[in-house]
């Protein structure tokens, strides 16, 4: 279902270039994807339809966020320098000019710490888009957080608490997590309410593990 609704998607805002977009969609449907698979694509395009208004080109946003996650090891942490990659390699064949190139890129980039300049409609749509899944209802996020430690089942238990504790309290610790205004006003409440309660979630089982708790040395 959600393969062939990016296809749609693909084929309505970048037509002719159809090749692109299949090796686009099988990336994403790569069965080692639980949470980076078509349905988060899908709802990054959602989102920055919603936002469109505040992006210089939201035609452009939309095809970096085709790309951002393009490339997805969960054993790398290059990832968006990849996927950045990967656009300046193909995007040129299919006739996109050198300045769409490099903008895509750039967007790309700026999905590594998810931090834009001021005045950066286009990353901040972006950015926003790709995070707007922070803010969603506690049994959503739930999944989410998951479908995310299915990913990194390789993980120690011990190993993953810590590192995505470091992760929530880093967005915690910004003024405004969303760096549009529609994005603040929709999303930034709901979002810091899950962070904090998946914060104090993880940060208890770091402190089982230190204390010699059952989760130490679990492979999830």
């Amino acid at each position: 279902m959600g393969e062939e609704e990016l296809a749609r998607r693909w084929n309505a805002d970048f037509q002719g270039r159809l090749s692109l977009g299949q090796e686009l969609i099988r990336r994403y449907a790569d069965v080692r994807r639980v949470y980076h698979g078509p349905e988060h694509l899908l709802a990054v395009l959602a989102h920055i339809d919603e936002l469109a208004a505040e992006a210089a080109d939201p035609l452009i946003v939309q095809l970096a966020a085709w790309f951002h996650d393009a490339v997805y090891d969960v054993r790398r942490d290059d990832n968006e320098e990849r996927s950045a990659e990967l656009a300046r390699t193909v995007l040129p064949a299919y006739d996109f000019v050198p300045a769409v190139v490099d903008e895509v890129a750039r967007l790309v980039l700026a999905t590594r710490d998810h931090v834009v300049a001021e005045g950066d409609g286009d990353g901040a749509v972006l950015c926003d888009a790709d995070l707007a899944i922070l803010a969603s209802t506690p049994a959503e996020y739930d999944d989410y957080v998951g479908q995310v430690r299915a990913e990194y089942r390789h993980v120690a238990e011990p190993t993953f608490r810590a590192a995505r504790a470091a992760i929530l309290q880093a967005l915690l610790d910004r003024p405004t997590i969303f760096a549009t205004t529609a994005g603040q006003k929709r999303w930034e409440s709901a979002a810091r309410a899950n962070l904090s309660r998946e914060l104090a979630t993880q940060a208890s089982g770091v402190r089982d593990a230190v204390g010699g708790g059952s989760a130490e040395g679990d492979d999830a």
